[in-house]
């Protein structure tokens, strides 16, 4: 092997790779759309990697990250939304496509890594690591290391119940996963946008600057956003009491967060002092990929 890290992110609608030399610095970085059939995801990822590789300076290690994990009962991919991938091996089809061992986590880990490897959480011993976009999820990373848990689900933020709901809130939206009241019902983007424009509302983006141009509605989301996302960090430093947070996803571009969130925090952490620090992902939308690279130390 070359030393160099193969990363390649999973995605819904494309596949991308990106080339880490020994130093971590990007070598190459490409990305394809995402076939539907499975056979032919493993045949992007495939050539992908010997592409990259041929134009990144040789062969390497490759990690994947997906949207769901692998199944330690099975090792078959398990709560993945590009479904074509659940219920298959697709670690060991792709090391037979590729001729090596392939490592493959779930791509809010790759996030959580990549910010705690070299990014904005880099050298903390712990950090949890929040996606907010069309859903929301998080990672765990102790020491460098990705906390998966007994069943792989350690981090699965998104699908605990919303804390300390107000009469208002109760009992929460109906989530994808058939529960009421997960948080990606009330931190995601459509959540916003649904609470700020109604029901089939999906795009909270121009949101932040409706408030800042005095919009009352606007405001009040914004209000209700952030103390919502308050409550669901402090539930959770509550229990992991990580040294950083990260948020990365489409909602994290909403520079408010990052005074309102740590502002609303001793509200609800039972501690005497909170000072815990809320980031923004150093490595923007190319978080997932460079932690898959990453997967390999």
């Amino acid at each position: 092997m070359t030393g160099i890290r193969f990363g390649v992110d999973l995605g819904g609608t494309k596949i991308e790779i990106i080339a880490l030399g020994p130093d971590g610095a990007e070598r190459h970085r490409m990305r394809v759309p995402t076939p539907r059939a499975y056979d032919d995801i493993i045949a992007a990822i495939a050539g992908l990697v010997l592409e990259t590789e041929a134009k990144a300076g040789g062969p390497g290690s490759v990690g994947v990250g997906i949207p769901g994990c692998l199944s330690p009962a099975t090792g078959l991919v398990k709560g993945a939304n590009t479904q074509a991938l659940n219920g298959k091996p697709l670690d060991r089809d792709l090391a037979a496509a590729i001729g090596r061992t392939v490592r493959v986590a779930n791509d809010a880990n790759c996030f959580a890594l990549s910010e705690a490897s070299d990014g904005a959480a880099a050298g903390l011993g712990c950090v949890f690591g929040v996606i907010m976009g069309t859903g929301c999820g998080g990672g765990v990373v102790v020491n460098g290391r990705i906390l998966e848990g007994r069943h792989g689900i350690a981090g699965e933020w998104g699908h605990n119940p919303l804390p300390w709901m107000t009469p208002e809130e109760f009992p929460g939206r109906r989530c994808w996963c058939g529960r009421l009241g997960c948080l990606e019902t009330f931190v995601s983007g459509p959540a916003l946008a649904a609470d700020c424009d109604g029901p089939g509302a999906r795009d909270a983006t121009g949101i932040p600057a409706r408030a800042a141009a005095g919009e009352a509605k606007a405001i009040a989301a914004l209000e209700r956003h952030a103390d919502r996302l308050a409550r669901a960090l402090a539930a959770l430093i509550n229990v992991l009491d990580p040294d950083a947070i990260v948020l990365g996803g489409g909602v994290s571009n909403m520079p408010h967060l990052y005074e309102a969130v740590p502002r609303l925090l001793p509200r609800y952490v039972f501690s005497d002092v909170t000072t815990t620090p809320v980031l923004k992902a150093m490595h923007g939308d190319s978080s997932g990929v460079r932690g898959a690279a990453w997967l390999w130390p």
